[in-house]
């Protein structure tokens, strides 16, 4: 049975997996690792989706205010072993049904090309490239993508 929790980011379950996505990141990422993990802190996250499957955490996500129309995915991640079965997804859309509540217009967030599995997630979601935002200007290897709610 699948279930989606609405928390924030004191979520112990939430704050496990996001150190399993640090770990996966800083492999795929190697140097370039510390530019990125200072735009992923944790602390003042007051949207946060976690996804349990059987009563296991597997799955999460947040949003974080952008501007006043627009909120930026953040901390996205499924555990390896519960890849391929539509829980990202999940959390996408319940993360943008969110972000519709609190009168968002559009979500944006931030990927690299070394996550070709986020690529398409976010490609299949109806998210579309966009130019980098600050802070991701000129970073090669980042892939910027806005949707509109």
């Amino acid at each position: 049975m699948c279930q989606l929790l609405r928390t924030n980011s004191t979520n112990p379950e939430f704050i496990t997996l996001v150190s399993l996505l640090d770990a996966d990141l800083a492999q795929r990422d190697g140097k370039d690792h510390s530019f990125y993990a200072q735009f992923n802190g944790i602390t003042h996250l007051n949207h946060v989706i976690v996804l349990y499957q059987n009563n296991t955490p597997v799955a999460c996500g947040a949003i974080k205010e952008y501007n006043d129309t627009t909120v930026e995915v953040k901390r996205m991640f499924v555990q390896p072993e519960h890849r391929g079965k539509g829980y990202a997804s999940k959390v996408l859309v319940a993360l943008e049904n969110w972000s519709k509540e609190l009168g968002h217009k559009s979500t944006i967030l931030e990927t690299g090309l070394r996550q070709p599995e986020a690529i398409a997630l976010y490609k299949k979601n109806g998210y579309e490239i966009i130019d980098n935002y600050p802070p991701y200007v000129g970073i090669e290897n980042s892939v910027c993508f806005k949707k509109d709610l």
